[in-house]
């Protein structure tokens, strides 16, 4: 799947089906968006299969419980079916997401970008992101990992989506 950048048919995981609540066919959703209860927007998730599929399931209700979420899926009634949903990954398609304001980006956007610095040395591509509690790092895989603030004007100097490339302000031997 090419992520470099915004393309409509781009699958985006949201998050994850992480346990069942109660015996009504309820799960319990853990959500990468921010905040958190963004994923229940979606009327609709594409869920993971083992054989490679994202079939289309219709979201009936979700809401936060307690420090999660839970969410009721079309003809997921019961404890039992809702236990065969652990571990799949929900995912909606690009042009689902609504549009990015300036100077935001969706994570999935950045992945697969080559990431130059001021000097026009290549540092490796965008591998994935990690939250921390302070800001966002960018991992960098090239020669060797790196782990790079995603800080705006301070380390990433320019996104360009058309070129695929990311410029920051990095030293090659950090």
């Amino acid at each position: 799947m090419n992520q470099c950048g915004p393309q409509a048919g781009t699958l985006i995981v949201l998050g994850e089906i992480v346990g069942v609540h109660g015996v009504q066919g309820w799960v319990k959703v853990y959500s990468w968006t921010r905040p958190a209860e963004n994923i229940l927007e979606f009327p609709e998730w594409l869920l993971a299969q083992p054989s490679g599929d994202w079939p289309p399931v219709q979201v009936t209700g979700g809401r936060r419980q307690g420090k999660g979420l839970i969410a009721r899926l079309a003809g997921i009634s019961d404890r039992d079916s809702a236990r065969t949903l652990i571990g799949r990954q929900v995912a909606v398609t690009r042009d689902k997401l609504p549009p990015a304001e300036p100077g935001e980006y969706y994570w999935a956007d950045l992945v697969g970008l080559r990431v130059g610095n001021l000097e026009g040395i290549d540092l490796g591509t965008v591998d994935h992101l990690i939250e921390t509690g302070a800001h966002d790092v960018l991992v960098v895989a090239g020669e060797r990992e790196r782990l790079i603030p995603f800080v705006p004007d301070v380390y990433v100097l320019d996104v360009d989506f058309d070129a695929g490339r990311m410029q920051v302000d990095w030293d090659p031997d950090d």
